[in-house]
């Protein structure tokens, strides 16, 4: 697919990984919309890149997502390009927790991991349709192949992303096939989610560069960085994958 042109919205683009595609997708003459929960994020987001609009949106509240398509049928009604980016991780023990706090942490994660994810995609499907080539690019993580033992919610809604977007792309492609889809499935990322955690990081402009590389040629799962070594050794010893990807 044409990597300008389009009229992108990108979730939780104020950082991270959300930010260097946003930045990427600016360079290449995009008109880029960006949402998150920060205002002072969005602002510096803003300061940066003059031309990009921000929309103040928190994906854990149904209401916050339907004024977001409100706002963008209304003055962006041309949107050709929705990245579900946006995403969080809690890491605690289920042997451990106490059950109220786990219970609003269990819905937070996957309200914004997931069921944000799949209602914002339902609600621009229409707008998306209305074009001859237009893309939903899904971020999920390679521990959705296999699981660390920390963060159980995180890489069960990381596989439901990963799943949700195959059988989502074979509806598209059999009833609009104007609508690609897209998975970017990532490795540990040098964000502000991973900080204080693991070693052998990529920046997020390594994923935004493998990720704008991998659409151009229409390469719809996009295994990013290590995640190509780890398909490769899940494939053939998924007992040393489990082994390597448990404790992480």
């Amino acid at each position: 697919m044409k990597l300008s042109g389009h009229t992108v919205l990108v979730t939780g683009g104020s950082a991270g990984v959300g930010l260097a595609l946003t930045q990427e997708f600016y360079k290449k003459d995009n008109r880029v919309i960006i949402c998150g929960r920060s205002p002072e994020k969005l602002a510096r987001a803003q300061e940066e890149m003059s031309e990009i609009e921000t929309i103040q949106c928190d994906l854990a509240k149904d209401d916050d997502i339907k004024n977001l398509l409100n706002v963008i049928s209304t003055k962006f009604p041309e949107l050709s390009l929705l990245v579900n980016n946006a995403g969080v991780q809690l890491n605690y023990n289920f042997t451990e927790v106490e059950p109220e706090q786990a219970f609003r942490d269990i819905d937070w994660e996957t309200q914004v991991n997931f069921n944000a994810m799949v209602k914002l995609t339902t609600l621009c499907l229409p707008l998306l349709r209305k074009h001859t080539e237009s893309a939903i690019v899904n971020v999920s993580s390679g521990l959705a192949l296999t699981p660390k033992s920390s963060a159980p919610i995180y890489c069960a809604t990381k596989a439901a992303v990963h799943i949700f977007s195959q059988s989502l792309r074979y509806q598209m492609e059999d009833d609009a096939p104007n609508v690609a889809v897209f998975e970017a499935i990532l490795p540990m990322v040098d964000t502000d989610m991973t900080k204080g955690r693991g070693k052998g990081k990529i920046s997020s402009k390594q994923v935004a560069d493998e990720v704008l590389n991998a659409l151009s040629k229409n390469n719809y799962e996009i295994n990013v960085g290590k995640v190509k070594l780890l398909v490769w050794i899940n494939r053939f010893a998924p007992w040393l994958a489990k082994r390597i990807l448990r404790g992480s």
